[in-house]
């Protein structure tokens, strides 16, 4: 269900120009340091302080580290906002930004292309899960293939979100016949499903279940969608009335969040501790199997231009979900996304 750094602060071009003038006038005195007092008489601006949400479509996750790290780091501080997060179920969150009610949500890029064949004007302006992190397991080695899960009997959260997204797009891809496949609801409880002999097989979030399973002892084999078919995962969404109406905002928004994945995938230890203070439940017995989970997730974050959405990727994001049924109406994919912020 995916950096620039170093980035100071722009003078307005009113105090750029009183600069100048005042170099150009005033003789500079060669081999000597400025005074203290001369220092601090241009003192830098700093951006006025707004207040914003940012919406995520989940709890409280150590999978949120890279806005965790940005915030603690005071990144999102160095571009005058001041960020506050709100959790909730992806699609509820989408409608949020597509009417207004808010700016800014985590989501996947199918719930973009939804959205906007809905009529809603939501934008994706920075990827962040470059690899969809959905993929099937089972605890034998005889799943090798996709075609090898027909005939069998394969539990899945339920027919909705990232999970079914995920297993649309592999049968979509691979030519897999899913009328010879029992796909179960079995909630999110695909482990004891697997362990217990319920199902053959289950589709996971693929930074989650195949880790749990190997720490207790199997050998899983695992199928990772991102293997078959290259979707929009996870980004950064707006909407267009704050890109037009408040573009600063956005660049902002993109520029602090690149930093804190930056930060976190060059130091996935020290990005952990400071996400604790927000998921503190990640911690004690769990700190280990936690760790692991992050640093399994680094690599669906990492791409050899972070945040930069691919054109490839939304085009075949889009034609997956036109050939599967989940859009019936046209929508502009160009419209859908843009790399304007990233570069």
């Amino acid at each position: 269900m995916k950096l620039p750094k170093q980035h100071p602060l722009i003078l307005t071009l009113s105090l750029i120009i009183l600069i100048l003038s005042l170099a150009a006038c005033t003789p500079t005195p060669t081999n000597r340091a400025p005074s203290a007092a001369t220092a601090t008489e241009t003192p830098n601006p700093q951006p006025a302080t707004r207040d914003v949400i940012l919406s995520m479509g989940f709890i409280p996750n150590v999978q949120f580290a890279p806005f965790y790290v940005a915030l603690e780091k005071g990144y999102f501080a160095e571009e005058g906002i001041n960020l506050q997060f709100d959790y909730g179920m992806e699609s509820d969150l989408l409608k949020l930004v597509g009417t207004g009610s808010r700016a800014f949500v985590v989501g996947s890029g199918d719930q973009v292309l939804l959205a906007r064949s809905q009529g809603l004007p939501v934008v994706y302006v920075m990827n962040w899960y470059r690899k969809f992190p959905i993929a099937v397991v089972a605890l034998q080695d005889w799943l090798k293939r996709p075609a090898d899960l027909e005939g069998r009997k394969v539990g899945i959260p339920g027919l909705f979100g990232a999970s079914y997204v995920g297993w649309q797009a592999l049968v979509y891809a691979t030519g897999l016949d899913e009328q010879k496949v029992q796909l179960e609801t079995v909630g999110f409880t695909q482990i004891p499903s697997l362990t217990e002999g319920k199902v053959d097989a289950a589709v996971v979030y693929a930074a989650n279940e195949p880790l749990q399973l190997r720490r207790a002892g199997y050998k899983p084999s695992v199928l990772y969608v991102s293997d078959y078919v290259d979707l929009v995962a996870n980004g950064l969404i707006t909407n267009e009335e704050t890109i037009a109406n408040d573009p600063e905002l956005v660049q902002g928004m993109v520029r602090a969040s690149l930093r804190g994945l930056a930060d976190t995938l060059a130091d996935p230890e020290a990005a952990f501790e400071l996400t604790l203070r927000y998921v503190p439940e990640a911690g004690g017995e769990n700190r280990e199997a936690q760790m692991a989970v992050l640093k399994e997730t680094l690599g669906f974050w990492k791409s050899d231009t972070l945040g930069m959405s691919s054109a490839q990727a939304w085009t075949a994001s889009e034609a997956f979900m036109r050939k599967s049924g989940l859009l019936t109406t046209d929508v502009a994919v160009d419209k859908a996304y843009t790399n304007r912020f990233v570069q």
